[in-house]
């Protein structure tokens, strides 16, 4: 107990106050850290999203001499993807961006799928008898250095995906969450979306179901740096938030943020 005291010591004091009041041990544990998650037989992504369309997000590391060339190729293959009558409008493309702060020399693609993972083996049954997407496919592969791909499915708590103009920056703040945490950020976020609301912020959030696992990721859009940081200042100013946070900080094994910009033919702006 000596250890656990002088560990609370160092907490910020809102974090302190939630300890120090519960002279139960297991109490003040099950505050500080992870609230307890009565057993399910439902499926996570059941619990935490509603809708049957699938997304993927493409992350691709281009050459930097060959950004030009690479954004060349990446909108002749949408143009192509369009065209498949096969496909219609049930896969479509979110957004284009490319990072400005953050990892540089990146592109992040997000694709809809409505109808689930059955459209998805349309859509690769389809492309993959065309000899067209293989030569656009191998064009791309001799510009860049490397490409992930998740599909993700889409928190049923965020605000619907809109599409955004004039030209914005935007945010995406990746998490990579301790295995069986997943319930449990849900459960806070829920609440914590309502807090980032008032200036229209909110873009898409996300969790992943095949790709790197216990991914989650959040995209904002703002006009600019500066209303990035008077969005994000005003949170804080909000009773609550910071409680939301208290409680989320301690599921999280990483995280980053990266600033992006929008492509010429991005849906969204």
């Amino acid at each position: 107990m000596a250890n656990t005291f002088k560990y609370l010591n160092k907490l910020p004091q809102n974090l302190r106050s939630i300890t120090t009041t519960n002279t139960n041990k297991d109490a003040w544990l099950s505050k500080l850290f992870v609230r307890k998650i009565e057993p399910t037989k439902e499926s996570h992504s059941r619990m935490l999203s509603d809708k049957e369309i699938i997304y993927s997000l493409q992350t691709h590391n281009y050459r930097p001499d060959s950004k030009n060339a690479y954004l060349n190729n990446v909108k002749n293959t949408v143009d192509f993807i369009k065209a498949q009558d096969a496909l219609g409008k049930d896969v479509e493309l979110v957004g284009s961006w490319t990072v400005n702060v953050g990892d540089q020399d990146q592109a992040l693609h997000l694709w809809r799928f409505t109808g689930g993972f059955e459209k998805i083996d349309v859509y690769n049954k389809v492309l993959g008898k065309s000899e067209e997407f293989q030569r656009l496919n191998e064009e791309q592969g001799k510009i860049v250095r490397s490409r992930h791909l998740q599909y993700l499915l889409a928190f049923s708590y965020w605000p619907q995906i809109l599409q955004r103009s004039p030209k914005n920056i935007y945010e995406i703040r990746s998490y990579a969450l301790k295995p069986g945490t997943m319930i449990e950020w849900g459960n806070n976020w829920a609440r914590a979306i309502n807090y980032r609301k008032n200036n229209d912020e909110a873009f898409a959030g996300f969790f992943s179901q095949i790709g790197r696992l216990y991914n989650v990721h959040h995209i904002w859009c703002y006009a600019n740096l500066t209303a990035r940081k008077e969005t994000r200042e005003s949170a804080w100013r909000s009773p609550g938030w910071d409680e939301c946070v208290a409680y989320t900080v301690p599921l999280i094994r990483e995280m980053h943020c990266r600033i992006m910009v929008p492509t010429e033919f991005s849906p969204t702006q």
